[in-house]
């Protein structure tokens, strides 16, 4: 897998790029991660990326040029989305979508945005992380790459870890316990140490259930309710919860 992003500040990349994971996926083989520096495709002395809005109005808009440039340049894999507050909202589905691909794109805005002709006659579409304000794509952009990478096979090593997780059945993941058995009083639940694993299993999984319905019933309405199977798991381990309502 290929991802590419441009950026006027690809050293806040880089060096993310290099680390944990992602910096042994890429070591190994198994993805290619590129940041681009727009200031490289500037055409003045001064390396100029922004100027003034059209119509006026406050702050600086990121010009076209040097992105378009920048893109035909390095000819990157695609799709290539905007990073920005309009854009379809990045989830878990999201980035299984795009960890199933060869690779895509992403620019970094900055100020206060990018030049329309931009999102009109260059990107494939926009990606958003919230509805919340930065001061540009960057710390997207590595969200994303960290979300996405760690799907690929092979960056994990152990395939079962992306599947137990948080939102990838639609559930925040169940408690996890390690060494030493009883910590400060506080022991881990008898059943994880019981050795009986289908009962370990409905355990965990009646601990996913009952933790979403308590921190994030939304996810529960999302996925239309709790099965008779699932409330007779809650039942079995005492995990009584009401069903939220949309």
């Amino acid at each position: 897998m290929r991802i590419d992003v441009f950026s006027i500040f690809p050293e806040m990349l880089t060096g993310f790029f290099g680390q944990s994971l992602l910096g042994r996926a890429q070591r190994g083989d198994l993805v290619d991660l590129r940041a681009h520096d727009l200031r490289e495709h500037t055409s003045d002395v001064h390396r100029s990326v922004d100027d003034s809005p059209f119509g006026g109005g406050a702050g600086m808009v990121l010009s076209p040029e040097p992105i378009f440039r920048s893109v035909e340049s390095a000819q990157p894999p695609r799709p290539l989305y905007l990073l920005g507050p309009g854009g379809r909202r990045f989830d878990q589905s999201v980035a299984e979508e795009l960890a199933a691909s060869p690779g895509f794109s992403m620019i970094c805005g900055r100020y206060e945005g990018v030049d329309q002709r931009v999102r009109d006659h260059l990107c494939d579409g926009e990606l958003s992380i919230g509805d919340f304000v930065l001061n540009g794509g960057e710390v997207a952009a590595l969200a994303i790459v960290e979300a996405v990478v760690r799907l690929v096979p092979g960056v994990m090593g152990n395939i079962e870890s992306a599947a137990d997780e948080s939102f990838t059945s639609g559930l925040l993941e169940y408690p996890q316990y390690t060494r030493p058995a009883v910590f400060r009083d506080w022991a881990v639940p008898d059943v994880l140490r019981s050795g009986d694993h289908g009962r370990i299993a409905r355990w965990r999984r009646a601990q996913a259930i009952a933790r979403t319905l308590r921190d994030r019933p939304d996810l529960i309405v999302a996925r239309r309710g709790v099965s008779d199977a699932e409330r007779a798991m809650l039942d079995e381990f005492g995990l009584v919860a009401a069903e939220p309502h949309d």
